[in-house]
């Protein structure tokens, strides 16, 4: 079907159940959907978590495809984030509910409340949903507020100030939909810039109130009321040629006080607009997507010729390797434009001398690594199992800056360069490897890790630098270009057959459309038009 409406999903609970001893839970809410004609759930994603409270207000959403004529089955699990585990199996179980998204839509002013459950003799609150369709509008807003002179809350040194945007719906509510960072001890803080798209902020109506309210945070959760303020997105827009000042006012404090003037000041400082492109607009506009395939052969993998190995290959079944190869590959190589990939292998000692290589061509040809096809690179991996020798250490920063010297090449936009590893996880030069991403960070280029056996891949998830941006020595990396995929969260028991290849491809290639446009985006690079 085509796809239709984009539909906005805003979360809230009330009433959670109190998990932890010393304070209030850590809430974060995981969205499951059912695939069209599958009963199987599947994570679609997650909220924030939201320390210490048993109300929480997400300001992450979710946007659906919504499709009049399907049932879409939505299932909303609640954990107490607890432990720094990315694994939400070991957070303790709040509750959860099910509803279908057009009962959400078609509920009065798109709002639902459903009661949470499945913690047996426990009551455990209830979820909210508001749904709103998104209207078709691409731009994307860039600002940057400052305060002055506002409310001093803390007993004791100033106040923690943090600024907590909301649009406000066509029947007069409002929905979160930005918060700053906060920015401690201070009256006049200034806050970093941030971006957000016009759709969220207004929903591309520009007169539709946008209301700000101004908060002192505490540790425990319950920030203090300094003020608030209202504006709306063509208000805000008139920035571009002058200051805006907005005066901070507490409605309780100018009730009861005569001599009230205000809480303070908020000033924006700065205000610009660009359209959003999409990943399909570069596609489009011919820029090339380039795969080359780095394969660990380690001896942390196991003899190739011993069943245990993840390099085991029966006459009935594809070793680990080669089925990740091949399930990744074939996703992936609808994107790549000549079906070229570079192959190469790590950790091997080579013929004919031994020596060990930690960027060894898969094919044997040093001036041509490219191999034809998922299919060639397939063959060429088989063919070095069995002319070299699995040894160590587990380097990966050689390769990683193989490619990264290619990505350096042409930094126009015309070309971005996609490094897939498959590796166990068991890495030696992870300084190296972190030095190698920041640099990396720079250039087109994104590197999907996939692990394969059952290790715990802490350190690849460190790499993935989701939860904390990869740095070395001091520098940071400029964007997040690394996606971490264990590859046994997607096969059966047996090992040997991939349960959704649907599943797999979608969180193989979930960032490298953001990561792409965060290139282009930095260097200021639009698509080309497509020749008509």
């Amino acid at each position: 079907s085509v796809p239709g409406t984009k539909v906005e999903l805003t979360v809230s609970c009330r009433n959670l159940l109190d998990m932890d001893t010393f304070s209030k839970s850590d809430p974060v809410v995981v969205l499951f959907v059912q695939g069209s004609g599958s009963s199987e759930w599947k994570e679609f994603g997650r909220t924030e978590v939201i320390d210490n409270t048993l109300n929480p207000d997400f300001v992450r959403k979710f946007v659906l495809d919504y499709y009049f004529e399907e049932k879409q089955n939505l299932r909303f699990d609640v954990y107490n984030v607890d432990s720094k585990s990315c694994s939400i199996l070991k957070q303790d179980f709040l509750g959860q509910a099910f509803v279908a998204l057009g009962e959400v839509i078609g509920s009065q002013r798109g709002r639902l409340e459903r009661a949470l459950t499945g913690v047996p003799g426990k009551r455990c609150g209830t979820i909210l949903l508001l749904a709103e369709e998104l209207s078709n509008c691409r731009d994307i807003v860039t600002m940057q507020l400052c305060a002055n002179k506002l409310d001093k809350k803390d007993f004791f040194g100033k106040s923690d100030p943090f600024l907590v945007f909301y649009r406000s719906n066509e029947d007069g509510t409002f929905t979160i939909c930005h918060k700053t960072e906060v920015v401690k001890n201070t009256l006049n803080p200034v806050w970093q810039p941030f971006t957000i798209p016009v759709r969220a902020l207004c929903n591309g109506d520009y007169d539709r109130t946008v209301k700000i309210d101004v908060y002192d945070w505490d540790r425990d959760g319950s920030h203090d009321f300094i003020g608030e303020f209202a504006t709306s997105y063509r208000e805000l827009s008139r920035a571009q040629s002058q200051f805006t000042v907005y005066e901070v006012l507490n409605p309780r404090k100018k009730c009861k006080k005569k001599k009230y003037v205000n809480s303070g000041t908020v000033t924006l400082l700065s205000f610009s607009v660009e359209s959003e492109f999409t990943f399909v607009d570069y596609i489009r506009g011919g820029t090339q997507l380039n795969f080359t395939v780095a394969i660990d052969f380690t001896a942390s993998n196991g003899m190739p010729s011993h069943p245990t190995s993840l390099h085991y290959a029966s006459p009935y079944q594809l070793s680990a390797y080669a089925l990740a190869l091949k399930a990744v590959g074939e996703i992936i190589q609808d994107y790549d434009s000549d079906k070229l990939f570079p192959a190469y292998g790590f950790g091997a000692k080579i013929p004919p001398d031994g020596k060990i290589s930690h960027q060894f061509p898969l094919n044997n040809n040093m001036d041509n690594p490219s191999c034809a096809g998922i299919e060639g690179v397939l063959e060429s991996y088989l063919q070095s199992l069995r002319t070299v020798q699995l040894y160590g250490p587990t380097n990966f920063a050689p390769v990683i800056n193989q490619v990264a010297g290619t990505a350096a090449q042409v930094t126009d936009g015309s070309q971005y360069h996609v490094l897939l590893i498959i590796t166990d996880g068991v890495i030696s030069d992870m300084l190296q490897t972190k030095e190698a991403i920041v640099t990396a960070s720079a250039l087109p280029m994104s590197i999907i890790i996939v692990g394969v056996g059952p290790a715990e891949f802490e350190a690849m998830e460190e790499l993935d630098g989701d939860e904390v941006r990869v740095s070395s020595r001091g520098r940071y990396a400029e964007r997040d270009i690394v996606q971490f995929v264990p590859f046994r969260d997607y096969v059966d028991d047996s090992g040997n057959q991939v349960l959704s290849m649907a599943r797999l491809a979608k969180d193989v290639l979930a960032e490298i459309p953001e990561q792409l446009l965060s290139y282009m985006k930095t260097r200021d690079i639009k698509p080309r038009r497509a020749d008509p």
